[in-house]
């Protein structure tokens, strides 16, 4: 059963207490009230509340202090600020996001805000389904915790880690954790997306702007209009795209390519990439007014290898739903198998783990997946003794599987766009192809 919403009130007028109080009692909702500056803040000390309204002057202090601390210890209660000054918006953004009720209160407004506010409460990393974010290792309660602070706010937030640690999933977790979790969440891949065509992906265009643009359309900073647009291995863009990037994000504006005219866009701007910002920027490959444009907060995502606790956890729900999605009933973990997961340094993170396990259920023969089923690379078992080369060793086929190995890492981590995964290594897309041709990628 759900606790009865809390409801804090501090006015210093009795009169517009009891108004409140009656007003919210019919709405069968708790309230608690402060005359004073310091009584409010007791009562956050010791209680928890859902709502908070609160008068401009207090006898011993302002509504703006009050509004100020409750954003310093309290950033997911929602406020509504109670007076009749038209200057007290501005003063009160300057503090923190509130909402204004205009002097004298109204009984139907305040229903209203009140009603509104309730279906829009944020919840917590805590009141998400247990399979959003796996692991209860110290890590990843750190990492709860940081979520549930940055959501909230609409500031930028640059999530660091490794490929496959679940980057876009915690993206996806800020937003819809947020206020803007009913508008649009758009990811994209910056990686992927062909130099030619990238401005016209991120700002639209207008028909007839070039050969092929056949009618007006809109680009992803209008699709995430009012929501989140997230920046997926944000550090492929090119300097060019950079610099358009950040005046964008600078004017809060667009202008798709062969228009004249800018459009006024709201989104919130998250990143992420598996590689060091700070060294990118240090070389020269990222703009550093870009970077500390993105970088208003970095939250980092821990590797696999940093929690081994969780593996069981995480190997026990990608069984389950391997075998919702296939015919193959379900299988399980023998202790040998799961013991040498948890030594495995995954350097793929859980991707790795994932594909790991989907190759094991598929060879595996009983209910049962054995350490022999994994397939562990031995050379990176942490416990293998170091590898000797064998002394018939066959150089050529050895650096053939070397290759081979990288192209599909390279592949994977782009999601097959050939044109991203050539830049990763360095080649051409003529050289991609050979290679890919040569040993039987295509």
């Amino acid at each position: 059963m759900n606790p009865m919403p809390r409801v804090l009130v501090v006015d210093e007028a009795m009169e517009v207490r009891a108004l409140v109080e009656i007003t919210l009692g019919r709405m069968r909702l708790h309230t608690q009230s402060a005359r004073t500056l310091q009584e409010a803040r007791t009562h956050l000390a010791r209680e928890r509340f859902d709502l908070c309204l609160t008068d401009l002057h207090l006898p011993d202090g302002s509504g703006l202090d009050l509004l100020l601390h409750i954003r310093q210890c309290h950033p997911q209660l929602p406020v509504a600020l109670l007076s009749n000054d038209p200057g007290t918006q501005a003063s009160a953004l300057e503090v923190g996001a509130c909402d204004l009720l205009h002097k004298p209160l109204h009984p139907t407004r305040l229903r209203e805000w009140i009603s509104s506010r309730l279906k829009r409460l944020p919840t917590t990393t805590k009141n998400l389904p247990d399979h959003q974010l796996l692991g209860h290792s110290p890590p990843m309660d750190n990492l709860r915790q940081h979520i549930d602070k940055l959501a909230p706010s609409l500031a930028a937030v640059y999530i660091s880690g490794e490929s496959g640690s679940g980057k876009e999933r915690v993206a996806r977790l800020i937003h819809q954790l947020g206020p803007r979790a009913r508008a649009p969440f758009i990811p994209v891949n910056c990686g992927a997306i062909p130099g030619e065509l990238m401005e016209s992906e991120f700002f639209g265009h207008r028909k007839g702007s070039f050969s092929g643009a056949l009618a007006d359309q809109p680009g992803l900073f209008q699709a995430a209009e009012g929501g989140t647009l997230f920046l997926d291995e944000v550090a492929d863009l090119p300097l060019a795209m950079q610099v358009k990037l950040l005046r964008a994000l600078q004017e809060r504006s667009v202008r798709p390519v062969g228009s004249q005219e800018e459009r006024a866009v709201d989104v919130r701007i998250l990143c992420a990439t598996h590689k060091d910002l700070k060294c990118e920027v240090e070389s020269g490959r990222f703009r550093q007014d870009l970077y500390y444009r993105l970088n208003v907060i970095e939250l980092r995502v821990p590797a696999l290898r940093e929690r081994p606790g969780d593996i069981e956890i995480l190997a026990r729900h990608i069984l389950q739903c391997l075998a919702k999605s296939g015919d193959k009933p379900a299988t399980q973990l023998s202790p040998q198998a799961l013991q040498a997961l948890e030594r495995y340094d995954f350097p793929g993170n859980v991707r790795e783990l994932e594909n790991l396990l989907e190759r094991a259920q598929t060879l595996c023969e009983g209910p049962w997946i054995e350490l022999s089923d994994l397939h562990l690379p031995v050379s990176e078992h942490q416990d293998a003794p170091s590898p000797s080369l064998p002394p018939n060793l066959d150089i050529a086929l050895h650096l053939q599987q070397v290759e081979r190995h990288l192209l599909l890492q390279a592949l994977e981590e782009s999601r097959w766009n050939r044109t991203a995964a050539a830049r990763r290594l360095s080649l051409s897309l003529r050289s991609m192809r050979y290679r890919m041709k040569k040993l039987g990628l295509n």
